[in-house]
């Protein structure tokens, strides 16, 4: 059963009943507050006894089964802090379909399936450890407890690493129930789905794993020209992305204007962000945050505006050499979209 829910004014209904987009217009800071980050779910959020809950380790990966208790992950391992950027691999899905002209099926998500928060947990390997990983383990699946058990593998190396932790806090408060109460995984640089939330089981595993969120979601599809698939690969970072901080449309008045926005390239870092307004010259934005790697880059713009419609175009690029396309190619359901950004602004006339 749903747990009732109060929708904040600052976060917007996509109709699923279960996925709520964060307002771009509202965001202040680098980090977003926790009422304002967007919320993603498989199913209805779960109510958890923290008393009785526990996370197990287990599999053919693993030398010794073995659980831990909510007083055991808030207190028995060394406790890290890190902030990083979640997205969803279906961000900007609304703006995809209009771009080739259909409609995509999957959570309708504007610009707003993207935040970042500092989480404070333990190290998933220092949960790890005590199990003793078998010389061939290769991969390792969280499990979520909501309805559908949500889960999605791993590789052995990104579960190892420094940052992929086991939250049970975000920005200095307990996890909401919403973003995973107890504990969640996060996974720095990868989409949201990786980042499982309520999780109650780590599977560890020999052999490669294959579960709906790694085969029939979460993976790019491709269609030959009669409709039959093409090809079928697995996503793992987000698209390279922007967003400005305004609403869409967004209305202005004429004159002077600092716009902001926001930059993200999973597990690469934003190095330039180019703004176009208009049909006129690409001109580099000041990046006032540079982000890092798994953290959006903010940057900005002075603009004096003149009445009328117009488009700003803005387009980033990381240190991998990567920018943003002009358009992106269509898959069947809708992921990665990462064409430059074309943001409507209506100028009033000033009457």
């Amino acid at each position: 059963m749903a747990s009732s829910r109060i929708l904040h004014p600052d976060m917007e209904d996509t109709g699923s009943g279960l996925d709520y987009g964060t307002r771009p217009e509202t965001l202040l800071g680098d980090i977003t507050p926790n009422h304002r980050f967007f919320i993603r779910s498989h199913a209805p959020t779960p109510e958890i006894d923290p008393g009785t809950w526990e996370l197990r380790v287990e599999g053919d990966g693993v030398r010794r089964a073995t659980s831990y208790s909510y007083t055991d992950i808030r207190g028995a391992f060394p406790v890290v802090s890190v902030t990083r950027t979640i997205e969803c691999a279906g961000n900007r899905r609304v703006l995809f379909g209009k771009e080739v002209g259909q409609d995509f099926e999957g959570t309708q998500w504007g610009r707003g399936a993207i935040s970042t928060a500092e989480w404070t947990g333990v190290r998933l390997r220092d949960l790890l450890e005590p199990a003793g990983l078998t010389d061939a383990a290769v991969e390792v699946m969280p499990e979520a407890l909501d309805a559908i058990r949500a889960r999605r593998p791993l590789p052995l190396a990104k579960a190892l690493a420094d940052d992929t932790i086991v939250a049970f806090a975000m920005n200095g408060e307990e996890l909401p129930p919403d973003h995973g109460f107890p504990a969640r995984l996060v996974v720095t640089g990868w989409l949201g789905a990786a980042s499982i939330k309520w999780l109650g089981r780590i599977e560890v595993s020999e052999h490669a794993l294959h579960v709906p969120w790694n085969t029939e979601d979460y993976v790019l599809i491709t269609e030959n020209r009669d409709g039959a698939a093409a090809s079928t690969s697995v996503i793992t970072e987000p698209a390279l992305s922007t967003l400005v901080e305004l609403a869409w449309p967004a209305h202005l008045q004429p004159g002077p204007h600092v716009i902001r926005g926001r930059a993200f390239a999973g597990e690469a870092r934003i190095t330039m962000v180019e703004t176009r307004i208009d049909d006129g010259p690409w001109v580099a934005a000041d990046i006032t945050s540079p982000g890092a790697p798994g953290v959006w880059a903010r940057w900005q713009i002075r603009w004096n505006a003149d009445p009328g419609d117009h488009v700003l175009r803005v387009r980033a690029t990381d240190d991998r050499g990567r920018r943003q396309p002009e358009s992106t190619p269509p898959n069947v359901l809708g992921y990665m979209h990462e064409s430059v950004l074309a943001h409507p602004i209506t100028v009033d006339d000033g009457s």
